[in-house]
C-alpha cells in the first residue's frame, strides 16, 4: 500500500484507489501519516484534531472514526497496543520517505536516476488539500519547508549532471524559470549563466551575474559567492575549460587490458596515501590505474593523474591540476607555494581522487599532496614520506603469469609446454609476459614454445623481448638513465654474476651504492640470511640489461675483469668457512664449536651464490679461480649433503683444472670426484676416479707422496664399503705408514678402526678409533670426533661395554646439536638407537630411530633412510609393534 501526502492526500492499494472522501477521515489519516510509526492516544489525537476545543468529543467519537479509516485502508494499517493506536508503514510506502532516501542517495554518488526519481515523486507541497495553509498543524508547515529545501538541492544536481553531459540548450527554459522563481539561489543562478555561455551566449550570461550583483548590492550591500565570482572571471576571460561538459575530470589513462592477479591489493589502494612500490615493469601502474578506475564510483568529483615521467616539476602539475578543477589561466598564482595552497583549498570539499605515477623521490610528490586520497607509484618505497601505507608489489606467481599470457594469446594456443617456457625467460615479470603475449598476438603462426625457442639465447632475450614500441629495454634504460655514476657502475658491475642473488659484502666488492640501486627498483633486499647478511637480489631480465650496458660501455673484457676482481676476496672466505671444517694440525690453533658454526652458517648462506661463481669463471676463462673455489667447496657440499650442488661444480672444476694444464689441480679434483661418488654410494666409479687421482698424484714424484697416501686411504674406504675387508686394511694400513701422526695419520686410524669393526675385531678397532677420537679432540676437530665418536660406539657395542658406548654416542650427539649438523644428528640418533636396544628400552629405540629417519628424509639421504628403516624393521620384528 502506498500513501502519498506531496501534494493531495492519496492512498492507493496497486491500482485501487483508497484515499477516504469524508473530511474527518482525511484529517484523521494525515495525522497518523504525519506521525508514521509514532504510538497515538486518543486523547493526543483529539486534540490535533481539535485543537481549539476543550475536550467536547468523546474517545467513543475518536475510536468510531479509527474504526472507519481502518475498514477504508486495512485493518492492520493501523495497530492497537496497550490503547495507542499506529500506523505501522515503512520509509517505502511513504512518498516522503522514498523521496529522502532517493535524493540522499543520488546526492552522494552524484546518481542522475535517482535524482530524477525522487523529483518525480514530487506533486506539490504536503498535505496541499487537507491542511493548504499549513495552519491547522505545525507538522505539515515544518515538512514543507524540508521537502522543498531538499527538492531544489535535487534539482541543483540534477542540473548540474545534465550541464557535464552538454544538455546545456535544453535547459536553458528550467532554469531560466527557477532564477525567475529563486533570484537569490546562486547555484541556479551560475548554471543559467554557464547554459548561456555554452550556448554561445556569452553577453547575456555576464548580465545575468551583473544583476544578481546589484540586487545583492542594493538590498544586502554583499558580494555574490567566491565560486559565482570565479565562475563570473572564468566567463570574462573567455576560459576554454568552460566549454568541456564532460563531468568532473577524470584524468587516467585507459585502463589496462587483461589484468591479472593482485586480487588483494587492488581494495587495498585507497587508505588515505598509498604508496605501490616495486621494481621496473612489476605492474604499479596497472594496479594503481585499474583500482582506480575500478572505485571511480567513490570519487564523483575527480580523479586526476599525473604522470611525473612526463613533468618533474611539481609547479606544472599544480597548475594543470588547478585549470582542471576551474582555475582560470589568469588565477593560477606564479609561486610554486600560493599553487599548493591554492590546490588544497580546491579539493578541501571534494571527493576525489589524486593518483601520482612513476614518482623518483618525495620531493616530487610532496607538493601535490591534499586531504584527498592519493595513490603513488614508484620504484622507490619513499620512505621519507611519513604516515604512508606502503604497498610492495613483486613479480606475478606462476598460476597469474600462465593466466596473463592465456588472456593474451587465448586458450587454445597455450599449449603448456611452450607457456611454461615462455614463463620462464620472463621470470614473472608483468611487462615482459605482455610483450611477450603481444607478440604471439600479432603473429597468429607462431606458438609459445617458438617464441620460447628465440628467447633461450640470453644474448638476445632483450632485442627480442619488443612489440611495436614496447620494449623491456626501455623499461630499465628510464631507472638506469637517472642513477648517478657510481650506482650506474655498480649495476653494471654485478650484471657480470649470474646468481640468483648476492651478500651485502659481494656487493660491497662493487661498490657502496646497493640502497640507491635498491630505491631505484633495480635490485631488492630480499631477506638477512642465516649468518646475519643482508641479501640483494636482482631480476634475471635486470641482470640481462645490467651485463649488456658492461659490455657496451666498457668493453668486451669488463665482464671478465668484474669477476677477477671479485675472485679473490671470495675465494679468501671460502677458504677461511672451509678451514675450521678441514684443519686441525697441533701448529694451529684449535676451532671451537662457535667457528665451525658460524662457518658453516656462512657456507649454507652463500651456497648458491658459490655454486653459481664457479661456473662463472670458468665461463670467463678465470680457470685458477674456478678450479680453487670448486675445490674449496668440496668439504662443505660433502658435510652437508648438498651432492646435487656439488657434482656441477667438480665437473666445472675438473674442466677448469685440466684447461688450466696443471697436473696437481688436476688429481685434486679427480679426487674430489671421487669423494662425490663415495657420498652417493656409486662404489665402482670412487674407486675408478681415486685410482686415477692416484696415479697423477704418483707421477707428480714424492713432493705429493702424502695426497697419494690420503688418496690410498679414500680406496680403503671404498674396499671397506664394498665389504673387500683385506684389500681395505692393507690400503689403510699402507697410508697410514706414509703420515708421521698428524690429522692425516688420525683419519686413516679411524678408517681402519672402521674396517677392524666390521672384521669383528672390536678391540682392535676401539683402540684405533680412541686413539684418532683423542687425537681429532685435541687438534679441534669437531666434527671428525664427532664421526670417530659414532664409530667407536659401536665398537664398544661390539664389546659388549654398553655404558661406554652410551658415552660416545652421547658425545657425538652433543657436538652435532652444537655444530647445527642435521645429518650429524641423525647418525647420532642411530647410534643411541642402538645402545637402547642393547639395553632392552625397545619403545626408546624406536622413538630415536624414527626422528633418524625424519632427518634423513628431510635432507634426502637416501643411504641413511635405508639404515633408519633397517633398524625400524629389526625393532618391529622383535616386538611385533608397527612404527
Amino acid at each position: 500500500m502506498e500513501f502519498r501526502i506531496m501534494g493531495a492526500l492519496s492512498v492507493r492499494d496497486g491500482a485501487e484507489d483508497r484515499t477516504p472522501t469524508a473530511p474527518k477521515h482525511r484529517d484523521l489519516l494525515a495525522m497518523f501519516v504525519l506521525n508514521a510509526r509514532r504510538p497515538l492516544t486518543v486523547e493526543r489525537l483529539r486534540k490535533l484534531l481539535w485543537p481549539l476545543e476543550e475536550g467536547d468529543r468523546s474517545d467513543s467519537l475518536i475510536r468510531g472514526y479509527i474504526g472507519q479509516l481502518r475498514q477504508l485502508i486495512g485493518k492492520d494499517v493501523i495497530t492497537t497496543v496497550s490503547g495507542t493506536y499506529t500506523l505501522a508503514i515503512n520509509d517505502d510506502q511513504l512518498d516522503v520517505g522514498r523521496f529522502r532516501r532517493l535524493i540522499q542517495e543520488g546526492l552522494a554518488g552524484r546518481d542522475y536516476r535517482k535524482l530524477r526519481e525522487a523529483l518525480g515523486l514530487w506533486r506539490g507541497p504536503v498535505l496541499a488539500d487537507v491542511d493548504p495553509d499549513a495552519r491547522r498543524w505545525a507538522e505539515t508547515g515544518r515538512l514543507r519547508e524540508e521537502l522543498e529545501e531538499l527538492r531544489l538541492l535535487a534539482l541543483e544536481r540534477r542540473i548540474e549532471l545534465d550541464l557535464d553531459a552538454g544538455r546545456h540548450r535544453e535547459l536553458l527554459s528550467e532554469v531560466r524559470r527557477l532564477v525567475a522563481q529563486h533570484p537569490l539561489w546562486q547555484g541556479f543562478r551560475g548554471q543559467f549563466m554557464l547554459a548561456l555561455y555554452r550556448s554561445g551566449r556569452r553577453v547575456e550570461a555576464l548580465a545575468a551575474y551583473t544583476a544578481l550583483r546589484d540586487e545583492l548590492d542594493s538590498g544586502h550591500a554583499i558580494e555574490p559567492d567566491a565560486e559565482l565570482q570565479l565562475l563570473y572571471h572564468r566567463m570574462l576571460h573567455d576560459d576554454v575549460m568552460l566549454h568541456v561538459s564532460a563531468g568532473p575530470p577524470v584524468l587516467l589513462p585507459r585502463d589496462v587490458a587483461h589484468f591479472t592477479g593482485r586480487a588483494n591489493l587492488l581494495d587495498q589502494v585507497f587508505s588515505g596515501l598509498v604508496v605501490v612500490h616495486g621494481p621496473a615493469g612489476v605492474g604499479k601502474s596497472a594496479l594503481a590505474v585499474r583500482a582506480a578506475w575500478r572505485h571511480r564510483e567513490r570519487f564523483p568529483d575527480g580523479i586526476l593523474y599525473a604522470d611525473l615521467r612526463e613533468s618533474t616539476r611539481p609547479g606544472a602539475i599544480l597548475e594543470d591540476f588547478l585549470r582542471w578543477l576551474g582555475c582560470p589561466a589568469q588565477a593560477v598564482p606564479a609561486s610554486e607555494g600560493q599553487r599548493q595552497r591554492l590546490l588544497r583549498t580546491y579539493t578541501a570539499n571534494r571527493r576525489m581522487l589524486v593518483v601520482l605515477d612513476d614518482a623518483a623521490d618525495e620531493s616530487q610528490v610532496r607538493p601535490l599532496l591534499t586531504s584527498c586520497p592519493t595513490v603513488i607509484t614508484s620504484r622507490s618505497a619513499l620512505g621519507g614520506l611519513t604516515g604512508a601505507v606502503r604497498l610492495p608489489l613483486g613479480i606475478l606467481d606462476d598460476d597469474e603469469a600462465r593466466e596473463l599470457l592465456v588472456k593474451l594469446i587465448g586458450e587454445e594456443r597455450a599449449d603448456d609446454g611452450g607457456v611454461r617456457e615462455l614463463m620462464r625467460f620472463c621470470g614473472g615479470l608483468p611487462i615482459a609476459l605482455r610483450i611477450a603475449g603481444s607478440r604471439l598476438a600479432t603473429r597468429p603462426g607462431w606458438t609459445p614454445g617458438y617464441l620460447a625457442g628465440l628467447l633461450e639465447d640470453e644474448c638476445e632475450r632483450l632485442d627480442r623481448l619488443h612489440s611495436g614500441d614496447q620494449t623491456v629495454r626501455s623499461v630499465y634504460a628510464v631507472g638506469y638513465e637517472g642513477l648517478p655514476t657510481p650506482a650506474r657502475r655498480m649495476l653494471r658491475l654485478l650484471g657480470a654474476l649470474s646468481a640468483p642473488d648476492v651478500g651485502d659484502w659481494a656487493a660491497q666488492v662493487f661498490g657502496d651504492q646497493a640502497d640507491t640501486l635498491v630505491d631505484t627498483g633495480l635490485l631488492e633486499a630480499h631477506t638477512v640470511d642465516v649468518a646475519g647478511q643482508v641479501r640483494y637480489r636482482m631480476h634475471d631480465l635486470t641482470r640481462l640489461y645490467a651485463r649488456e650496458r658492461l659490455v657496451e660501455e666498457e668493453g668486451v673484457h669488463a665482464v671478465r675483469d668484474a669477476l677477477a676482481r671479485l675472485q679473490a676476496v671470495v675465494i679468501a672466505r671460502a677458504q677461511a668457512s672451509r678451514f675450521p671444517l678441514v684443519s686441525g694440525e697441533p701448529t694451529m690453533r684449535s676451532f671451537v664449536t662457535r667457528d665451525i658454526k658460524e662457518s658453516v652458517e656462512w657456507l649454507v648462506a652463500e651456497r648458491a651464490f658459490l655454486v653459481a661463481l664457479v661456473e662463472d669463471l670458468y665461463g670467463a676463462g678465470l680457470d685458477e679461480g674456478a678450479w680453487r673455489l670448486a675445490h674449496l667447496l668440496g668439504p662443505f657440499l660433502e658435510r652437508r649433503r648438498f651432492l646435487d650442488d656439488w657434482r656441477p661444480v667438480t665437473e666445472t672444476g675438473l674442466a677448469a683444472a685440466r684447461r688450466t694444464g696443471d697436473a696437481r689441480a688436476e688429481a685434486l679434483l679427480l679426487r674430489d670426484q671421487g669423494d662425490l661418488c663415495r657420498a652417493e654410494g656409486r662404489w665402482p666409479e670412487a674407486l675408478d676416479l681415486l685410482t686415477q687421482a692416484l696415479g697423477a698424484f704418483t707421477s707428480l714424484g714424492t713432493s705429493s707422496g702424502k695426497e697419494a697416501a690420503q688418496i690410498r686411504r679414500r680406496i680403503g674406504q671404498v674396499y671397506l664399503e664394498q665389504g673387500r675387508l683385506d684389500e681395505a686394511e692393507r690400503q689403510l694400513t699402507s697410508s697410514l705408514h706414509a703420515f708421521s701422526g698428524g690429522r692425516a695419520g688420525a683419519e686413516a686410524q679411524q678408517a681402519l678402526g672402521a674396517v677392524l669393526r666390521r672384521a669383528d675385531r672390536p678391540d682392535e678397532a676401539a683402540d684405533r678409533l680412541a686413539a684418532a677420537a683423542g687425537f681429532f679432540d685435541a687438534l679441534g676437530d669437531r666434527h671428525r670426533h664427532a664421526d670417530t665418536l659414532l664409530e667407536l660406539a659401536a665398537a664398544r657395542l661390539a664389546q659388549r661395554r654398553v655404558p661406554d658406548a652410551r658415552d660416545c654416542a652421547q658425545r657425538a650427539r652433543s657436538i652435532a646439536v652444537r655444530l647445527g649438523d642435521r645429518l650429524l644428528d641423525a647418525h647420532a640418533l642411530l647410534a643411541l638407537a642402538r645402545v637402547n636396544r642393547a639395553e632392552g628400552d625397545r619403545d626408546a629405540a624406536r622413538k630415536l630411530a624414527e626422528d633418524a629417519f625424519k632427518i634423513f628424509d628431510g635432507i634426502a639421504d637416501e643411504p641413511g633412510r635405508a639404515t633408519a628403516l633397517d633398524l625400524l624393521a629389526a625393532l618391529v620384528r622383535r616386538t611385533g609393534v608397527t612404527p
